[in-house]
C-alpha cells in the first residue's frame, strides 16, 4: 500500500499509521527515533500516537484542518516530538513553542536547528505576558501541560493571543485536574470552565488506548 493523503492537509496514512513529510533539509533526520519511509523520492516520518497526543486525537477523529501558513502558539513544547510534526505540516507558518524546562528546551533547540518555522521560547505559560513581545496574534493555540490549573493557563493564553474565530486544542490529563473525579467528570469540569469564558466547545475526544485518562478538547473563540 502506498502513502495516502488524509483529510487533514499535510498528514498522510499508510497501513493505518500516520506520517508527515520530512523537509528536504531534514532528510534522514529523526527527532525521536521514528520510522522513516521514502516513496517517489519523498521522505515521510511516522507519527507515533503513543508518543504524541495530537496523533492519537487525529486517529480518533479529531476534525483538525491546519493551513500551511498558520501561526501557532504551542504551550508545553517539551523536547519537540509533536512540535516537529506540526512543523512538517505548516511549511509556510510559524510555531511559537513555549517550554518552561531548560533541559527540555536544550533538546528542542536541536530540533529547531533545521526547522526555521519553530521559534523556541524558554518561558512559563502561567505568565503569557512574558512573551508578548515575541508572540503575535495566532490562528491556533495548542496546550499540553499537566497541571491542576491547566484550564486557567489555557484560557489566559487564548484571551491574550488567539485571533477572532481562531481555534484552540487542550490536552487534558484527568488526574492533574482532580484525582477524586472520574475522568469524564474532569473533562466536563474543564469544558464548563472554558464555556464560562465564552469559548465554544467543538469536540471532546478521549485518547484511550493511546493515553490513559486523557482527552483532547477542541474549541473556537
Amino acid at each position: 500500500m502506498s502513502m495516502q493523503l488524509t483529510e487533514h492537509p499535510g498528514v498522510y496514512k499508510k497501513n493505518d499509521k500516520l506520517f508527515t513529510q520530512n523537509p528536504s533539509v531534514c532528510k534522514g533526520t529523526r527527532v525521536y527515533n521514528e520510522q522513516l519511509i521514502t516513496e517517489d523520492g519523498i521522505e515521510y516520518r511516522s507519527w507515533n500516537p503513543f508518543r504524541s497526543k495530537l496523533a492519537a486525537a487525529l486517529l480518533k477523529g479529531l476534525p483538525l484542518h491546519m493551513a500551511i501558513d498558520a501561526q501557532i502558539l504551542y504551550l508545553g513544547a517539551a523536547t519537540g516530538t509533536t512540535v516537529s510534526h506540526l512543523s512538517d505540516i505548516i511549511t509556510k507558518g510559524t510555531i511559537y513553542a513555549i517550554e518552561t524546562s531548560p533541559f527540555a528546551t536544550i533538546k528542542l533547540l536541536t530540533v529547531c536547528e533545521k526547522r526555521p518555522n519553530i521559534i523556541p521560547i524558554l518561558s512559563n505559560a502561567n505568565h503569557p505576558e512574558r512573551y508578548k513581545n515575541i508572540v503575535p496574534p495566532v490562528d491556533f493555540i495548542y496546550q499540553d501541560i499537566s497541571q491542576r490549573n491547566q484550564a486557567d493557563i489555557f484560557t489566559r493564553n487564548m484571551v491574550m493571543y488567539l485571533k477572532a474565530n481562531g481555534n484552540g486544542l487542550i490536552m487534558v490529563k484527568a488526574r492533574s485536574i482532580d484525582v477524586a473525579l472520574r475522568p469524564k467528570q474532569a473533562y466536563e469540569l474543564v469544558c464548563s470552565s472554558l464555556k464560562k469564558r465564552r469559548f465554544t466547545i467543538r469536540k471532546t475526544i478521549e485518547l484511550a488506548p493511546f493515553e490513559k485518562d486523557h482527552a483532547a478538547i477542541l474549541l473556537t473563540r
